[in-house]
Formats: C-alpha cells, sequence, structure tokens
C-alpha cells in the first residue's frame, strides 16, 4: 500500500473564494477512530468527516473507541489489519495510544490525530487548534472577569489527553500572572456532565467560597453548572466550558454558564479528510492546518 497516488482526476478545496489545494478524487478506505461516542463534540466532528469523504467518493468504517485506549488500539488494528488506505484518529491517550500508530506506520499507512494528538514518532500529522492559546484566551478572559483576584477551581479533562492538558497549561499561566489568584483544586476527569456534576459538588462542599470553575469542556460545564444550581448558587460562580454546543450557548444566553468556545468540529472534521486527501496525493510537505476559535460570552 503506497501514500502516493498518480491520479490527475482532483478537485479544489475554496476557503473565502481562494483555492487552497487540490483534493484527489480516488476512491479511497477511510478508518476512523474518535475518543467519545456520545459527547457532542465529537458527534459533529464525525459527521464531517464522513460527509467529505462520502463526497470524494470514499468508504468508510466508524468505531468509536468510548475513552478506553484498549478498544482503541484493537480499532486500528483491526483497520490495517482489514487494509485501509488511511485512519484519522483522536487519541485517548497521547502516549497509551502509541501502539496503534505503530501498527499503522507499520502497514505504510497514513495516521492523522484530529482534535487530540499523540506523541509518536508514528503520527503523520496532527490538525489541532491551539491548545495553549485557546487555555490562554480562556485564563486571561477569567483573571479580567474576576478582577484579579479570587478562589477557582479546574476540571481538567481526561488523565493522559495531552490536549487537555496543554490548554490547561495556557489557562494556569494566565492564572499564575494575576496573584491575587488561587486555584483551590485541580482535577483530570472523562469529559461527561455526570463528571463535572460529581466534581463540582465535591468543590463546593470543600471549597463553599470558590468563585470560578475552569472546566474541560461543555458537558463538564453543563454538570457543574447543575451542580452550582442545586446548591443556590447560579450567578455567584463563574462557570468555563468548550465547544459550544447547543446547549452550552442556551446555558450562556440563561446566565448558567459564562463562557464557551467555538470550535466548529463539524468543519474541522471535513478539514481532516481534506489533509488526508493532500497527503494521499503525494503532497507531505504542506503544513498541518490550525482550526481557529472564539469565546462566546453572553451579550
Amino acid at each position: 500500500m503506497s501514500f502516493y497516488r498518480n491520479s490527475t482526476a482532483a478537485i479544489a478545496v475554496f476557503v473565502c473564494g481562494q483555492a487552497l489545494f487540490a483534493v484527489p478524487t480516488l476512491a479511497e478506505t477511510l478508518g476512523i477512530s474518535l475518543s467519545d461516542d456520545s459527547n457532542p463534540f465529537y458527534v459533529q466532528m464525525r459527521k464531517g468527516i464522513e460527509e467529505r469523504a462520502t463526497e470524494l467518493g470514499w468508504t468508510f468504517t466508524y468505531v468509536g473507541a468510548n475513552e478506553s485506549v484498549v478498544n482503541q488500539i484493537q480499532t486500528v488494528e483491526d483497520f490495517v489489519a482489514k487494509g485501509v488506505d488511511s485512519i484519522l484518529i483522536s487519541p485517548v491517550d497521547a502516549v497509551g495510544a502509541g501502539p496503534a500508530y505503530a501498527a499503522a506506520a507499520a502497514a505504510g499507512i497514513p495516521i492523522m490525530s484530529v482534535a487530540r494528538h499523540a506523541i509518536s514518532p508514528d503520527q503523520t500529522m496532527a490538525i489541532k487548534m491551539d491548545e495553549v492559546g485557546v487555555g490562554s484566551a480562556i485564563g486571561a478572559w477569567l483573571v479580567a472577569k474576576l478582577d484579579g483576584k479570587g478562589k477557582i477551581a479546574m476540571i481538567e479533562g481526561p488523565s493522559g489527553a495531552q490536549t487537555f492538558r496543554n490548554i490547561a497549561q495556557g489557562f494556569t499561566t494566565q492564572i499564575e500572572s494575576a496573584s491575587g489568584i488561587e486555584v483551590v483544586a485541580r482535577f483530570e476527569a472523562p469529559l461527561r456532565r455526570e463528571e463535572g456534576l460529581r466534581i463540582t459538588e465535591d468543590i463546593l462542599t470543600a471549597h463553599p467560597d470558590v468563585q470560578a470553575i475552569y472546566c474541560g469542556n461543555d458537558e463538564t460545564a453543563l454538570g457543574a453548572v447543575q451542580a452550582v444550581a442545586a446548591a443556590g448558587k447560579t450567578g455567584q460562580i463563574i462557570i468555563t466550558g468548550m465547544n459550544a454546543t447547543g446547549p452550552a450557548r442556551a446555558a450562556v444566553d440563561s446566565g448558567g454558564l459564562a463562557l464557551t468556545v467555538q470550535l466548529k468540529p463539524l468543519e474541522w472534521g471535513r478539514l481532516a479528510v481534506d489533509s488526508m486527501a493532500k497527503w494521499l496525493g503525494g503532497d507531505h510537505t504542506f503544513e498541518a492546518p490550525r482550526p481557529g476559535f472564539s469565546l462566546i460570552e453572553k451579550q
């Protein structure tokens, strides 16, 4: 199996009327392994990947990892055994997923990370946002909102997911620049609403004077919103999330959630397929695209 294709048939990818690159139209087989089936962010990303693959005439197989690195490694090994042409993966664990990348590389199959990324020499490319920059933007916003003083807690994301560690790094760099802000609790946890609820209940018990809670995504943040509401403190505690899902936007409008971050996962998924198509077409010199982001708060 080769990364290189000799077809001359291609279509152009346009953004704002400008052609970015030509995408080969040869039929390919694509294996897709995203880290979480139920997270609205990944639901939209999968939709974008599958829509774009269909437009290009590709066949694809999707198998969700459900935040299990063991499941994900097995899935990728199965993709390799079936002889797919390429793999898009959002790794559950940046290091733990290494055998999956190694298996693909050993078979000569390009494996690109999307959203989350791996710490692996076998990663073909990582299509990810400016993770530290996103965290820094959230942190700067919160420092301003707190006027540089107060107690905060952090619910970062899954243990082993380097993406969320990088976002948290950017966030804490901003927080540490404000000498009046103290991080009183810090957790790593799956990005699920029930986890946000459970951990926030514990935070409110241990630190009833907490003034803000940073969350790694919207599902976690919505759990935090629920716990804060149950404690009768809606509007008293600033909660931040990320992904700008429909329920999160509604929570911003209602005042329960102070901030979310727009990432456009559907477009991100389409971009991942186009990047893989470009690679399969023989271009291995282009820079990985960096999807943008914007902060969403109540106007």
